[in-house]
This record gives structure tokens, C-alpha cells and sequence, in this order.
């Protein structure tokens, strides 16, 4: 092999291996998407003003709802929950295609007292939440309550569901459960009384939240098992999911088949059937009692016969016994009478013979 067929195979060689180290390379990283983003028409507002809501970033399609909540603050959430929100002034708003969104909310009171936050949150899809600052004119004011540490939970092991329906249920009641799941304290501080949020959604529902407080300490590094209740609209069935959330976000996921209460089903069968039937036994009582009399002596036909007189029983036949004979003076055999005929009506004796009479 020449010289340069070496300085070539040499070359190729060495792009070759810049090539192979060029792929093992980690990727450079992408700009980070924006998330999402809540705009204010104005930061100050008293009670029964309104403003205006914007925001950009957001999942197309989502459902959004827009409260002003207290004793909250950016980056610290709200406190107490939604039941720190003026949740009866809330308004809920829908992204447009281009994950944008705007939408008039009324300045209303929260139940707590400021700091104050406008909390927009998504109850579908990524179900994301944001807070911006607001200061409602006029609404008295207090610090943040301390935080109970640093603490964070999170599962560590899977979700069921205890407990089973009973004969009320079958016929309508509520259905109810517990959600049972282990939580683990990943943080450096203890969780004490956390609240969690627990709702209940149907086919394409979003879910409806309630506060559950579940009663205990999470020390760090430990974990806990952890039960809230879950419970149901009367007359519930079909299929339905149960979602656990915990400082805004979503901890636990799990699908629930709730039979159909075949018993109110029965009931409104028998009540069909029954109730017909007892209408119809009254209304022919009530025509038997009013029906005008056509018999003699006032009696009433029979129900299911034709109206008329009433055939008579046939009387017994007797038959009598015969009677002896009666003599004729002279007569030495008596004369013999038919049985059916009585005597009154028997056939009278032959007249006598003229000879006769003259002997006599």
C-alpha cells in the first residue's frame, strides 16, 4: 500500500471517530417551554368592582377557574385552601386554541384576610395553578400563619379502595369508600394535619374537590398510611374516578365501578304493578255499589250475569201414596184406582143396571 492510500484510510479513520464521539455527546438543552402566565387589568379593586383576567401559556381546550383567595401569597399557594376563597364570586374561563385566555372577575371579599391573591387553577388537563398578587380595597389584612416546615409528601406505594355496598345502597343510598394509600415525608421538616383535597369525577366531568384534614405527623424520612373518606351523590353507578391532591398537585388516581341500584328499579316495577291493579279492585267495588237495582225485592245481579228475572227453583215432586180402593155396597172386589190420579179425582163408578135396581 502506498503512502497515500495510508494518509487516506488514515483520514477517514479519524472522521470517523469525531463522528462517534460528536453522537455520544449529551444533547445541548432546548430552550425551556414558558409556562403558564396570569395578567391583571389592574392590581388594586374594592368590593363589587371588577377586572380583568388574562393570561397566555395554558393547555388549549382547558377549563380554567378564577378565584380570589386569602391569607395566600406568589410562591406559597394559598393556605387554607379554596376555603379561603370568595368561591361564590369565582368564574371559570376556557383556553382558546392558542393557550390564551380572558375573562371578567368580580372583586369580592375572601373569607380570610389578606394578602391576597388572584388564583387562577386548571380543573382539567394538567390542572395547573397560578396566583398573582391583589389587594382588595378596604379588606382587613393579617401576616401568613408560620409554616409547619419543609416538609413534602408523596406516594410511596399503591392506592385501593376499602369497604363495599350494602342493601341500602342497592336501593339508592350514597356509596361510599376510603381511599387508603402510604405517604412518605421526602422534605427536612414534619407534616402536621396535612389537607388533602379529594374529588370524585363522571365520564368527562372534571372533578369536584372537598377537603379532607387527615389527622397525624409525617416525621422526615417516615411515611404514613393514610385514609379518606369518598362518597357519592345518592342514586350513583357507572364509572367513576377518585383523585387525591395535595398542595396543588395530584398524588393519587383511582378508577371506581359503581353498580346500578337494581333495587330502585324493583320498586318502581312493583309500584306499577300494584297500584293499577288496586285502582282497578276500588273502581269495581265503587260500580258495584252504585249499580241500580233490577231483581225482585231489590236484589242486584250477580257481577257476570245479564240483567232479568231470576229462574225459580223446581219444586220437589212428591208423589203420594195410593189409597185403597173404596166399595160399592154390594161389591165383593174393590174398584182399582190409578196411582196418579187423587181421589178427588178419580173416575166415579159406573151407574147401576136397571135390573139392578129393580132387585134393589
Amino acid at each position: 500500500m502506498t503512502r497515500h492510500g495510508t494518509t487516506r484510510w488514515a483520514r477517514a479513520a479519524a472522521a470517523l471517530l469525531c463522528a462517534l464521539a460528536l453522537g455520544l455527546l449529551p444533547a445541548a438543552p432546548s430552550a425551556a417551554a414558558p409556562g403558564p402566565v396570569v395578567e391583571l387589568s389592574k392590581a388594586e379593586g374594592g368590593k363589587g368592582g371588577e377586572i380583568t383576567v388574562s393570561g397566555s401559556g395554558w393547555k388549549p381546550g382547558a377549563l380554567l377557574m378564577l378565584l380570589i383567595c386569602g391569607q395566600a401569597a406568589p410562591g406559597k399557594g394559598v393556605i387554607g385552601g379554596t376555603n379561603s376563597c370568595a368561591n361564590t364570586e369565582g368564574r371559570a374561563a376556557t383556553v382558546d386554541t392558542r393557550g390564551g385566555f380572558s375573562a371578567k372577575l368580580p372583586v369580592a371579599e375572601p373569607p380570610k384576610p389578606c394578602p391576597c391573591v388572584v388564583h387562577v387553577a386548571g380543573v382539567t388537563g394538567q390542572q395547573d395553578a397560578v396566583d398573582r398578587e391583589f389587594t382588595v380595597a378596604g379588606h382587613p389584612t393579617a401576616p401568613l400563619p408560620e409554616a409547619s416546615g419543609d416538609g413534602r409528601l408523596a406516594v410511596l406505594a399503591a392506592v385501593r379502595l376499602d369497604g363495599s355496598g350494602s342493601l341500602l345502597t342497592w336501593f339508592g343510598a350514597p356509596p361510599s369508600r376510603e381511599i387508603v394509600f402510604t405517604v412518605g415525608n421526602l422534605g427536612s421538616g414534619p407534616v402536621k394535619d396535612p389537607v388533602f383535597q379529594v374529588g370524585t369525577s363522571h365520564g368527562v366531568f372534571a372533578p369536584q374537590y372537598e377537603e379532607r384534614r387527615w389527622r397525624g405527623t409525617v416525621e422526615p424520612g417516615r411515611k404514613a398510611l393514610v385514609r379518606l373518606p369518598v362518597e357519592l351523590t345518592a342514586g350513583a353507578h357507572g364509572d367513576y374516578q377518585v383523585s387525591v391532591r395535595y398542595a396543588g398537585k395530584v398524588l393519587v388516581e383511582q378508577p371506581w365501578g359503581v353498580g346500578r341500584p337494581w333495587g330502585v328499579t324493583l320498586f318502581w316495577l312493583l309500584l306499577a304493578i300494584v297500584v293499577p291493579a288496586a285502582l282497578f279492585r276500588i273502581g269495581m267495588a265503587v260500580v258495584d255499589r252504585t249499580r241500580p237495582a233490577t231483581g225482585p225485592a231489590g236484589r242486584r245481579p250477580r257481577r257476570g250475569t245479564a240483567p232479568g228475572p231470576r229462574p225459580r227453583p223446581l219444586a220437589r215432586l212428591r208423589t203420594r201414596a195410593p189409597e185403597p180402593a173404596r166399595r160399592a155396597p154390594g161389591d165383593d172386589e174393590p174398584t182399582a184406582v190409578l196411582p196418579w190420579f187423587s181421589p178427588d179425582s178419580a173416575p166415579s163408578a159406573p151407574e147401576s143396571s136397571p135390573t139392578t135396581k129393580g132387585h134393589a
